[in-house]
């Protein structure tokens, strides 16, 4: 149709209607456009306002106002005015802090500024219900001995406070759904799995490979007497630093034979070992204790908002392990001077004088399937097939950290420290087992003691070895996730800030860890239950009491070193214990006679550091200056009151 046809088609009585519809469609634009307006208005005085999703009734929390700058605000709660403490702007959002809700139950508050008015939505929650979830897994854990299904059950219980309506049910669901996924798709969780998980792959390969068999007859055949094969057995203690399962089992079943050989007991070689695996292994720089560690502190961390690297404050910490340090001196010392003391000087007289390495009615545990752990008969072992996976570990990580840390501080000039500090510790920890794992496997295949196929087997049962260190953590992380939506650091600071003294934390912490060690047998689920709760309080506490700087660091990191160290103290002195239990098989020990002869070294070492470690940390005496005078003393005590059976029997003869 042509421009003029169209033309003709249009007829003139129709145009007032065209002009009605033109009319009506100008006024429906106009008015949505004033809607518009409105709503624009409307949405421009609207603040994003975030309040944090379970409050607790009259515990002081923060409302966040993200991007924004004021200077002076309303909080109101159904119209009542609600007061707060300050109001601080913190380059990216404002805080307001300290303010407090009575009412619980489902609640809307309003801020109202300047620039507009917030709502959001909370639910108030009693606050005693915040510290239930921790307490039930500490007492289930101390009745039943069993951390998984504790941890678990307090995960559930703090899943069903956060619903709000108590449905036991529907909290087993969100346990599952919620706490757990949250906890394994945390990044920084499954970099320490994955380091853990390849480093004890690793420990599977050096140890079918017999790489650390190889270290220990290298040991073995410098020992010729009492002294130097109780001194070898420290040494091989100490060199295998990178998983205390392996150091039990390992210097246990290798050096029995010998130490038989020499006439040391039984119960002597059982305390050897014993006390060496997991002191060595907690503070190493690199072991399968440092992922979980690691994975609590930063987790911790993450959720006080402590920017501080993970790996630097746990390396700062280490002096104040005092009772893991002075375990392994305490170890060295008696080795070396010949004394002993109580039930064990008893036994060494026996092995001695009757040449009875075990008393006549005991009897001991022993595992065939030890053997699993030692290499293919016919194949020689060699210390280098070890050391060197070892060495390229602690290599790699050295240079990863520095790496790592100067390309994150950018050019100029920089402390070590700064640059270490600036490392994303969880990335190079990875790079460091890989290495450790594929020199191990290179070392297997190459020198041709294992095949691909066997090697690979070998790391596959090492790797399957970490599940349940793993299962803990994660549980752990869960368990921390609750403890942080129900605010449970905040309840105890508000409950005993006027009346727990900050510088008692790391003496009664490490009592408190010792308690629960001893009790449930396992150093890592007491890890994993006081780690959220005494780091919230260490951090706070102190800082709340207008303590000097100083005194804060000097306690935060005593309060870290006492739950590290009381876990082990009290883990030496259990019969549950699993290492302690280890130690017995893989020494061919009565269990019962390993435990009554190495607890009265476990509670003098654990009595000395208390006095002189973890009571004067919290005054902030210098942990150097601690640990001098907790070994003087420990050096006193085994002099003055030790003997040496063997002067005693060639005096007698």
């Amino acid at each position: 149709m042509t421009r003029g046809a169209w033309h003709s088609t249009l007829r003139t009585d129709k145009l007032p209607t065209i002009m009605k519809t033109h009319w009506l469609l100008i006024i429906l634009m106009m008015g949505c456009g004033l809607l518009s307006a409105e709503d624009h208005a409307r949405s421009a005085s609207e603040l994003s306002v975030q309040v944090p999703p379970y409050i607790l009734k009259n515990v002081p929390f923060t409302v966040t106002i993200p991007s924004q700058q004021v200077d002076s605000v309303r909080v109101l709660l159904e119209g009542g005015l609600l007061s707060y403490d300050q109001v601080e702007w913190d380059g990216e959002q404002t805080l307001i802090r300290g303010v407090s809700v009575s009412a619980l139950g489902s609640q809307e508050l309003e801020v109202h500024t300047p620039a507009g008015v917030g709502r959001a939505h909370t639910y108030g929650l009693p606050g005693l219900v915040s510290i239930l979830p921790p307490l039930m897994a500490i007492a289930l854990a101390l009745i039943t001995k069993q951390v998984l299904l504790s941890l678990f059950c307090g995960i559930w219980l703090g899943a069903v406070f956060t619903l709000g309506a108590y449905n036991p049910f529907a909290g087993f669901l969100r346990t599952v759904d919620t706490y757990l996924i949250r906890a394994i798709t945390d990044p920084d969780h499954m970099s320490i799995v994955l380091f853990t998980m390849t480093l004890g792959g690793m420990v599977g390969i050096v140890s079918r490979s017999g790489g650390t068999h190889g270290i220990v007859q290298a040991l073995a055949r410098r020992a010729h007497n009492r002294r130097t094969g109780q001194l070898g057995t420290w040494l091989m203690g100490m060199l295998i630093f990178f998983d205390d399962y392996s150091n039990t089992l390992l210097v246990g079943n290798t050096m029995r034979p010998f130490t038989d050989k020499l006439r040391i007991s039984r119960e002597k070689l059982s305390y050897l070992v014993d006390s060496t695996a997991a002191p060595i292994t907690s503070i190493a720089l690199a072991s399968t204790w440092i992922g979980f560690e690691l994975g609590l502190l930063d987790s911790s961390f993450s959720d006080l908002g402590i920017r501080d690297n993970a790996y630097v404050t746990f390396l700062a910490a280490i002096p104040y392990s005092f009772y893991s340090i002075m375990a392994l001196l305490v170890v060295l010392l008696i080795a070396f001077t010949g004394r002993d003391l109580g039930p064990m000087l008893t036994a060494e007289r026996r092995s001695l004088g009757e040449g009875k390495v075990l008393r006549d009615d005991a009897k001991p545990l022993l595992d065939q399937e030890l053997a699993n752990l030692m290499p293919p008969e016919g194949v020689k072992s060699h210390w280098y097939n070890a050391i060197l996976p070892i060495l390229t570990m602690v290599l790699v990580l050295a240079i990863g950290l520095y790496v790592d840390g100067k390309s994150s501080m950018g050019p100029g000039d920089h402390s070590l420290r700064d640059i270490i500090g600036a490392a994303d510790s969880f990335v190079v920890l990875i790079w460091a087992s890989f290495g450790g794992t594929i020199m191990a496997g290179l070392l297997a295949v190459g020198g041709r003691i294992l095949s691909i196929g066997n090697t690979m087997d070998a790391f596959i049962v090492g790797f399957r070895a970490m599940i349940v260190g793993i299962i803990i953590l994660t549980l752990a992380r869960s368990l921390q996730l609750v403890t942080s939506d129900l605010h449970t650091a905040d309840y105890i600071f508000h409950v005993t800030e006027d009346i727990l003294n900050p510088r008692l934390l790391p003496a009664i912490t490490f009592v408190i860890a010792a308690l629960i060690s001893f009790s449930t047998g396992t150093s890592f689920g007491t890890m994993a239950i006081l780690i959220p709760l005494v780091i919230p309080l260490a951090y706070i506490v102190p800082a709340s009491a207008g303590l000097s700087e100083m005194s804060q660091q000097a306690i935060f990191l005593g309060s870290i070193g006492a739950i590290l160290s009381g876990a082990i103290f009290g883990d030496h002195c259990s019969p549950i214990s699993d290492t302690t239990v280890m130690s017995s098989i893989a020494s061919g020990a009565d269990h019962i006679d390993h435990v009554r002869t190495q607890l009265p070294y476990g509670l003098l070492v654990g009595g000395v550091t208390m006095a002189f470690g973890y009571i004067p940390a919290g005054f902030g005496m210098n942990p150097f200056v601690s640990n001098l005078l907790s070994l003087g003393l420990l050096a006193l005590v085994i002099w003055r009151f030790g003997k040496n059976p063997e002067r005693e029997l060639v005096s007698a003869s």
